[in-house]
């Protein structure tokens, strides 16, 4: 999967959503979903870097792309459904998803760790992702084929000391995950739902958890997309409820 050749049509006329689109792993899948056909639904905080993203898919003349501006810390349900019922009335359904958008929060041992910090990490990391899945559902129902993403890491899969809110929601996510992949799993077998650890990636967010450490050493996010690319494709039809990793152990 890690030297996956996409073929350049591989996402042509589908509906794709990134979340924390603006950057890192985010970015790049936007851009390398954009690239090979698809029409990405640009889902992020932050307007300025959304714009950025819209403007690079524009100018590489890749499908115009939408742009959602959301914080998923502050967003209520109805947000939710308002969301999915504007993609419903503008491109009628929903070909794919990936969930990347997450927070770090503290890292600190559990007994120092901020309630606060911990319940806005949660939010974002864990429960955000299932209201955003629960909305978008019936759209992706409607999709011959259609994939879904959580982005996991290696703290949600076994934990390490002072990685607090931050593990505990990504072992949420990996729960999540699976719920999905086996309650979707039915007589359509139309909907594939698969956990991504994309490993130490040169990204802000793994600078500010390890900020001692020399960001080159690792990839560039635009070096994971073939299975990112893979996974959103129909050749990883019957890929399903699977703990996979961007990068070779």
């Amino acid at each position: 999967m890690q030297d996956y050749q996409a073929p350049a049509d591989l996402l042509q006329d589908r509906i794709i959503m990134v979340t924390g689109a603006g950057s890192g792993i985010g970015l790049a899948a936007a851009k390398a979903y954009a690239a090979h056909g698809a029409t990405v639904i640009l889902v992020g905080r932050t307007v300025s870097k959304l714009e950025s993203v819209y403007d690079e898919i524009e100018a590489a003349g890749h499908p115009k792309p939408a742009i959602v501006p959301m914080n998923f810390e502050g967003a209520a349900v109805k947000d939710y459904e308002e969301l999915a019922m504007t993609i419903e009335d503008n491109f009628g359904q929903l070909d794919g998803i990936l969930h990347n958008a997450a927070i770090l929060g503290d890292r600190s041992p559990v007994e120092l760790y901020d309630p606060e910090i911990w319940n806005k990490v949660m939010h974002v990391n864990a429960t955000a992702p299932f209201l955003l899945s629960r909305a978008m559902i019936p759209l992706l129902r409607k999709s011959t084929d259609a994939s879904v993403i959580f982005t996991s890491s290696g703290v949600g899969r076994k934990a390490k000391a002072y990685w607090g809110a931050y593990a505990v929601s990504k072992f949420a996510v990996e729960g999540l995950s699976q719920l999905l992949a086996d309650e979707l799993d039915d007589e359509r077998h139309n909907v594939r739902v698969n956990s991504l650890n994309p490993g130490a990636t040169r990204t802000n967010m793994r600078a500010r958890a390890y900020p001692a450490e020399n960001p080159q050493q690792n990839p560039a996010p635009e070096d994971l997309m073939p299975i990112y690319l893979y996974l959103m494709g129909k050749d990883s039809i019957g890929i399903n409820g699977e703990q996979l990793d961007a990068q070779p152990k």
